[in-house]
């Protein structure tokens, strides 16, 4: 099996003691390739290192909203540079975070529709994060339009789903489906038209249930397949060749 992680955040600092060992259990794992979105422009050097380390890792380049106080103005200018220079698999990991109390709402809307417009302007697909923040974002995505991408660990409900589906974007799923009381997740993985699904762990955060409070890595993508698998009723080869033929298309990956 050929599986893609389609949300890991392999350059964060958790890596950098053992990286090689991360990428070579991943690659026993069946993960051949990861898409690595940014959170802060001050990291969008060391994730181009990293990418550029080895085939199979795809940098997406963006500001998250949790990291609002790093984010300035004039680092959506410096994004379009980046873009036209790095050519990149996706923008992000971009979005909204209503969760976060003391995360400014409207600075935080500032950055995204920014990067939606890029996205928009370049034909790039979107790594959105949305935190009680659902119905904005697919406000916002219908507003600018002509957009595509994923929603990474999405927490909303059936018809938001579909919304989403119908914008052109993709559904991210990964540890917190392995969870028992994650009901309304895992009703809705098993009834969704599996074209819009995608896998990611989130490494090193969201572990799956089976290493709880522990460093998440993209090797632990085999755990969200088998679970997908079991709730579905289908067999993990079946479930691996059709999401990570919907990674490819989304972001234009070729198969290693």
């Amino acid at each position: 099996m050929q599986l893609v992680d389609s949300h890991c955040h392999l350059d964060a600092d958790a890596f950098d003691s053992d990286r090689e060992a991360v990428l070579a259990r991943a690659q026993a794992a069946g993960v051949r390739q990861q898409v690595i979105p940014a959170v802060t422009a001050a990291s969008w050097p060391k994730l181009q290192q990293v990418c550029a380390s080895r085939p199979g890792l795809h940098p997406a380049y963006g500001l998250h909203p949790m990291f609002l106080a790093e984010h300035r103005p004039e680092h959506l200018p410096l994004l379009r540079e980046w873009i036209e220079r790095e050519s990149p698999s996706a923008i992000g990991e971009c979005g909204l975070d209503f969760f976060v109390e003391d995360l400014d709402p409207e600075r935080q809307r500032f950055f995204f529709q920014g990067q939606l417009e890029l996205a928009h302007s370049y034909q790039l697909p979107l790594v959105v994060h949305a935190r009680r923040a659902v119905d904005e974002v697919i406000q916002r995505i219908r507003r600018t339009g002509a957009l595509r991408g994923v929603v990474h660990s999405f927490s909303g409900s059936p018809e938001q789903a579909r919304q989403l589906w119908n914008l052109g974007f993709m559904i991210g799923l990964g540890g917190p489906l392995t969870y028992p009381r994650a009901n309304r997740l895992r009703t809705l993985v098993a009834q969704m038209p599996l074209e819009y699904l995608l896998l990611e762990t989130d490494a090193p955060d969201q572990p799956d249930a089976g290493i709880r409070g522990q460093r998440n890595e993209p090797a632990r993508l085999s755990v969200i397949l088998e679970t997908v698998a079991e709730l579905r009723g289908q067999t993990a080869e079946e479930i691996a060749t059709q999401t990570s033929a919907n990674a490819q298309r989304l972001f234009g990956l070729k198969p290693l």
